[in-house]
Formats: C-alpha cells, sequence, structure tokens
C-alpha cells in the first residue's frame, strides 16, 4: 500500500505524522511511504532526510491525496481534505468523532475509511499504538516546563549567602498520564508536589513518584477506573462539593497549578474557580491542559495566557505537544508504525482490515460506507479491577491480650521446641566424642547461641541492617581473637592480632558511616 503524510493544515500545528526513521520501518512493511513536500519541515525533519530513508517527496497536497491509500494525519482533516478523500482510501489521524459529526458524515459519503487515534482501546496490547498516552505524557512535562517559564522563582529550594529560597509547591489535578508526567518533571526539578484524582487507585503511582496524595475526607465510595477504561468518570454532587472544599483549603498555599482533568466525550469539569484564585499568591501560575475542552479553571482562554488582577498567571495553550514538535512527531510517527503492524500482519504491504480484532474495529470510525462509531464494548478488560480492600476489624483490648498471650505462647513453644532439639544433638555426639571435642563443641555452640541473640537484639533505628550484623559478627571475632592472644605459639598471636585490628577496622568504621548517613538526614 501507499502510505502518504500531508502537511498540517490547522493553525500552529508543527507535528508531522511520518519521519523517516518511522518511514522506514513502513517500509519492511512492504509500504510505499509519500509525504508533502515541507511536512516536516517545523518538526525538525527536511525533504533530504526522507528521501535518503527512501520515501517520495510530493510538491503539494492534491498529489498526495491522489497517489496515497493510505493518508496519516495529526490533526482531523480540514473540510477541504475531506473532500479530496475517495471511496477505499484509509485515513488515520486524531478526529475526535463525538466532537464531528459532520465530518464524519462526510467522511463516510466519501467512502473512507477512517480510523481515529482516540479511539484506541486502552488494553495492554495496544499499548505500543496508544497516541493519546503518548502526546499526553509531552503535554505534562511541557506544562511544568511552562510553568516554571512563567512562575519566575526557583522549583527548589536552596540555603544561599542573599539567603533561604523556599520550594515551590506544585499540585497536580489529575493523575492520569499527563498528570503523572508533570508529578515527575516538578518532582525532578525539586518541588513540592501534591497530586489529587478522583480514582482513589492511583494513591500508589502518585507516592511512588515522590508526590504527596490529597485525600477528602468523604465516605462514599468512589468509582474504580477499570470500568471506565482507565479514565476518570462524574462524580456525585457531594463529592465535587467536598472536593472543591479541599481545594479551596490548599489554594492559597500553592505556588503552581497544574490541571489535567478530562472526562471523555464531555466538556472539561470547572474545578478551580474564581474564589480559589483569588485566594492564590501574587506570581502564581495555573496551566489549564484541558484548555481544549472549556478549561478547569474558570478564566482559562484557549490558546492564551492571561494574568488575573491579583497577579495570578493562567496559561491555556493547547498545543503544548507540537511545542515540542520533534520529539511529539517521532512518538506519534512511532504509535502509526505500531498501528501499521497490526494492520499488516503478513509484513507483505497487504492491509487486513480487521473488524473482528478489538483494536481495529474500536479505532476504526466509518468503513465500507457506514458510520461505525461508537464501537462495540471491549471482549476484554481495558484494565484490571481492583480488589477492594478489606478494612481490618478493629480488635477490643480483651481480644489484643488474648493475641499477645497465644503469639508468646508460640514463641516459647519454639524456643523450648529448639532447645529441646538442640541438647539432644549434644547429647548424641558426648556419647561418641572426646572429652577434650566436646569442650570445644559446647563452647561453639554457645557461642553461635548468643551471637544469635546478639545480632537479632541490635536496634535498627540506630543504624542500617548490614551495619548491625556486620559488627555483632567482627565483635564476636574481637572476642574470640582475644582469648587467643595469649597463647605461647607466636603465628597464633599474629593472626589473632590481625584479626582484632580487621574486625576493629569494621566495627568503627561501621558507625563512622552509620554516622555519615544519619547526619544526611538531619536538618539542622
Amino acid at each position: 500500500m501507499k502510505i502518504g503524510t500531508p502537511t498540517e493544515v490547522f493553525a500552529g500545528e508543527a507535528r508531522v505524522a511520518m519521519t523517516p526513521e518511522s518511514a522506514l520501518q513502513l517500509q519492511k512493511l512492504g509500504h510505499e511511504c509519500f509525504i508533502q513536500s515541507g511536512a516536516g519541515l517545523k518538526a525538525g525533519f527536511i525533504d533530504a532526510a526522507y528521501e535518503e530513508a527512501g520515501v517520495t517527496v510530493l510538491p503539494d497536497e492534491g498529489a498526495l491525496f491522489e497517489t496515497a491509500d493510505i493518508i496519516a494525519k495529526v490533526r482531523p482533516p480540514s473540510e477541504e481534505e475531506a473532500k479530496l478523500l475517495r471511496k477505499g482510501q484509509t485515513l488515520i489521524s486524531f478526529f475526535n468523532p463525538a466532537g464531528n459529526t459532520e465530518l464524519l458524515e462526510q467522511c463516510k459519503e466519501q467512502g473512507a475509511t477512517v480510523m481515529a487515534m482516540e479511539m484506541i482501546p486502552r488494553i495492554s496490547r495496544a499499548q505500543k499504538m496508544d497516541a493519546l498516552s503518548s502526546m499526553a505524557n509531552i503535554a505534562g512535562y511541557r506544562a511544568v516546563i511552562e510553568a516554571g517559564n512563567n512562575y519566575g522563582r526557583f522549583f527548589t529550594g536552596q540555603i544561599t549567602a542573599a539567603g533561604k529560597v523556599p520550594p515551590a509547591k506544585v499540585l497536580v489535578v489529575g493523575a492520569g498520564v499527563a498528570g503523572l508526567a508533570a508529578i515527575g518533571a516538578a518532582t525532578s526539578l525539586g518541588a513540592i508536589t501534591y497530586a489529587f484524582d478522583v480514582r482513589p487507585e492511583v494513591a500508589e503511582q502518585v507516592e511512588s513518584m515522590g508526590a504527596e496524595f490529597v485525600y477528602l475526607d468523604f465516605e462514599e465510595e468512589q468509582q474504580d477506573g477499570a470500568a471506565t477504561g482507565g479514565y476518570a468518570s462524574v462524580s456525585s454532587p457531594e463529592f465535587r462539593e467536598a472536593q472543591l472544599a479541599k481545594f479551596r483549603e490548599i489554594a492559597p498555599e500553592m505556588d503552581i497549578v497544574i490541571t489535567t482533568a478530562l472526562i471523555p466525550n464531555r466538556e472539561a469539569p470547572k474545578l478551580w474557580l474564581e474564589d480559589m484564585i483569588a485566594s492564590m499568591k501574587r506570581g502564581s501560575v495555573i496551566v489549564d491542559l484541558a484548555a481544549e475542552r472549556g478549561g478547569n479553571a474558570e478564566g482559562t482562554v484557549p490558546d492564551e495566557k492571561v494574568v488575573t488582577d491579583n497577579g495570578v498567571t493562567i496559561i491555556g495553550y493547547t498545543d503544548f505537544p507540537s511545542r515540542m514538535a520533534t520529539q511529539a512527531s517521532s512518538l506519534y510517527a512511532t504509535n502509526i508504525r505500531h498501528l501499521m503492524t497490526d494492520l499488516t500482519p503478513e509484513k507483505d504491504g497487504v492491509v487486513d482490515h480487521d473488524m473482528d480484532d478489538d483494536v481495529i474495529r474500536s479505532a476504526t470510525v466509518t468503513h465500507e460506507g457506514e458510520v461505525t462509531f461508537p464501537p462495540p464494548p471491549l471482549k476484554v478488560a481495558a484494565i484490571a479491577a481492583q480488589k477492594p480492600k478489606e478494612k481490618a476489624k478493629e480488635q477490643t483490648p480483651e481480644e489484643k491480650r488474648a493475641a499477645e498471650v497465644a503469639a508468646f505462647k508460640k514463641q516459647t513453644r519454639t524456643q523450648v521446641g529448639l532447645l529441646g532439639i538442640m541438647a539432644i544433638l549434644i547429647l548424641g555426639v558426648g556419647l561418641i566424642a572426646p572429652a577434650s571435642f566436646m569442650q570445644h563443641f559446647i563452647v561453639f555452640v554457645l557461642s553461635v547461641f548468643v551471637g544469635f541473640q546478639v545480632i537479632w537484639g541490635v536496634a535498627h533505628s540506630l543504624h542500617t541492617p548490614l551495619m548491625a550484623v556486620t559488627n555483632a559478627i567482627s565483635s564476636i571475632i574481637i572476642l574470640g581473637a582475644l582469648m587467643q592472644i595469649g597463647s605461647g605459639n607466636w603465628i597464633v598471636i599474629i593472626l589473632a592480632a590481625l584479626s582484632v585490628f580487621m574486625a576493629g577496622i569494621n566495627i568503627f568504621g561501621g558507625f563512622l558511616v552509620t554516622r555519615r548517613m544519619l547526619a544526611m538526614f538531619q536538618k539542622s
């Protein structure tokens, strides 16, 4: 098949759906690649680079649409581009089928097959084609960079000769792909990062990245993200009020707020209201990644940066991935290439549009003159549902006492049993071993027992477990060496002295290293 990529006509769009690297991979699948002249310039890919990769460069859009069997784009087609589609041709791009019904009907009338990249399901084998996640990852990272550019202060805290600089406090609303990328970037820059999400199962992910999850004092059980394919769902009015109350409480403390909350096929929910913005400090920054769907913050203007009366900057850019066009194009072109791999199972250049395949069926919104959106439910769950955690029943004082007594009895039985077995073994050895051997053997057994108790009794809070064990073992070595120093054999004396010296280095060095390690965590 002939795969072609035109120049994006959407204002400000710098991405391109095919890169020289992805073209090489597409050719290995048996396809021919075409690109409109200048399509990759804004993303840093010149025509000569495509020609070196074996891509045919065509002069204009008309020639490309006429030549290609498959059109790969980033943005939805314009009306003019849609008119160029023909029967049997396939279009692969972001499409927003729920919000572009007229364009959907036009493509159907043209007889073209349309595959919407945002409709790729979130199942394990489709992760490599998930363009929404690829672009959201870039948007989250870029949001932190834009916030830092407008914040005017350090992210990390510093103590300098000129004074103490407190770290920035960053709140990320929505811990999806974009939110987690923003959390990672803000944390790596040294900010104190907080995050909130209506899905309780993401709390562990947030905390694992070094951020603090903002919990609500709210009893209502929230819907598991598995029920909505990993996306947030609509919350109850009571939950929303509790959520807004929490935001009002923490708004005055935040220096940067990054909102990423979106619900599929809906306008963005308003989460950061005027009174919260009014309570923020002068110089604070809000980056609204949901601006294209109306924004999460009141006062967001799509594609613009505004400054409120109290000096809060609200950034409503809708082209964050396009602001990192080279990286975004590489990732998006890779998503397209993986989709083409699924469409070309034999790698012979022949496309097999298998509508029984979950991924292909979900992404296809028009096919063979019919609108196939919305897709049927997936045969498999997008993500595994989280098993509800049972709350541990609180024990009464009597039950706690009974449990402690039972544990003590069990421990006592174990120790008595071990001592009994040891005594039988020692008696068995004593029946056949000479008296001189038994004297040393009993000392050896007792030293092992005492050493075990010494090692096990060292408090790990004073030093690391490894240091505790090595120091305890070294102490036993020193005691044994001191007992041998009085021996009349000069070889034994030398070896004992060396043992004392090396074990002493291990002990004192261990405590010195531990002291330095603990000092790293002291604030004073």
